[in-house]
């Protein structure tokens, strides 16, 4: 995306103080009840003289002049903090220039701070308003990320059942725990790795919607093709990384058949997964909108983060939720059918041997390619407003995005 907007150079951090200069002087001191033309001390007039005139008053600084469309104000330039518009805070209030202009919208969020709201409709949003584009990237990730589940389920959910006929050993249950760890871990190589993929393919496509312009899967493709061998790169790093993060405590216990040992590793595998993941979250949109190396990418992710992990850890584990909430609605009635089709019924469900049927695994998967390609673009369409959200804060990213989008500015900003 040449055409983007400031991307490829972020903006240096400001943090909107005024300096002492900029404040207005202090009022006289006194009781009120002398007039304001009164001379200073020591400038009494003898009796009989006529005083001098008084100074004029110092006047009042100008406010601070923002681009059109600026939706918020830095409260801290202005005397005991008060709002433009006078102590009131609104437009129009005594002693006030009038409050601040609403933000631009040019696309699906405003050019301002966002809150989760914003946040999660720019992501509808984003997908109801491009879905050619989004649907198209998603719908092939996701039919390659199930198809690869199918055969891994296939191949290892014999071994990861657990036998009722008996009461397992500790070392067959250390083998079963291995075998389903090997299993929901493949599972979850192949979500994280289609999630990052539709994330970074998806960040131009974002980026338009921000601008409110129109996206096509071949502009696209276009966009990100001098960028592959970074994103396969990067993508790789970010999922070995977590499946590191999540497996690699409870892997001591898996090999030496102790039980309690791999079971002792999943709480801490869990909070090593969600540390990696939120501080590196950021690096696809980085990596795609400033068009930077592997390295640079993985930098500007945990240096956005740091100061506001837990808020994107909350919004994405809401996300999280509501995407599995949506995606299990969408593959319901596929698993009713599959059920209804599948050999033993039920009761096949109940022994495992459903599970191991390839009438249940295909259908399953066709709904688990509908639900992921509905549902997918909603996370990442968070992820990359997270993006524009944290630069927004941190380096006035919005005067950019307002300059591109030709909102007080001179025309769009070429990206390097």
């Amino acid at each position: 995306m040449n055409d983007s907007p400031g991307w490829a150079t972020p903006g240096s951090p400001s943090d909107g103080q005024g300096s002492e200069a900029d404040r207005p002087a202090a009022p006289p001191a006194g009781d009120g009840k002398w007039s304001a033309a009164q001379p200073p001390p020591g400038q009494w007039s003898s009796p009989g003289t006529t005083p001098p005139p008084p100074a004029p008053a110092p006047a009042p600084p100008a406010p601070p002049s923002r681009p059109a469309g600026w939706g918020s104000y830095d409260s801290s330039s202005q005397p005991g903090g008060q709002q433009p518009g006078g102590p009131y805070g609104y437009p129009g209030a005594p002693g006030g220039w009038g409050g601040p202009p609403p933000a631009a919208k040019p696309g699906v969020i405003p050019l301002r701070p966002l809150g989760l709201g914003e946040i999660l409709d720019g992501a509808v949003s984003t997908l109801r308003g491009h879905w050619r584009s989004v649907l198209s990237i998603s719908l092939v990730v996701a039919a390659l990320c199930q198809i690869g589940l199918l055969f891994v389920q296939r191949a290892t959910v014999d071994s990861a059942l657990l036998s009722t006929g008996r009461r397992p050993t500790d070392a067959e249950l250390a083998d079963q725990l291995g075998n389903t760890a090997f299993l929901y871990g493949a599972q979850y190589f192949l979500e994280a790795l289609g999630l990052f993929l539709v994330t970074a393919l998806l960040a131009p496509v974002v980026s338009s919607a921000v601008l409110g312009r129109t996206s096509t899967v071949s502009g696209t493709l276009k966009a990100v093709r001098p960028l592959a061998p970074r994103m396969i790169g990067l993508i790789a790093f970010l999922v070995l990384g977590a499946l590191a993060a999540a497996f690699v405590p409870a892997l001591p216990g898996i090999l030496t058949g102790n039980v309690t040992a791999a079971a002792l590793g999943v709480p801490v595998g869990l909070v090593l997964l969600a540390w990696f993941y939120v501080t590196f979250v950021l690096a696809p949109p980085a990596l795609m909108l400033e068009r930077g190396s592997v390295t640079d990418a993985l930098k500007r992710s945990a240096k956005l983060v740091r100061g506001s992990w837990w808020r994107i850890f909350g919004i994405s584990l809401l996300t999280w939720v509501l995407r599995t909430i949506t995606a299990g609605i969408i593959v319901m009635p596929f698993a009713g059918i599959a059920l209804f089709l599948a050999p033993g019924g039920f009761s096949g469900l109940l022994d495992g041997t459903a599970a191991t049927s390839w009438t249940f695994l295909i259908i399953t998967a066709l709904g688990g390619i509908i639900g992921s390609a509905v549902t997918v673009p909603m996370q990442t369409g968070v992820t990359t407003l997270l993006y524009v959200d944290q630069r927004i804060r941190r380096e006035a990213l919005d005067l950019e995005l307002a300059r591109a989008a030709g909102q007080g500015g001179a025309g769009p900003v070429t990206g390097g």
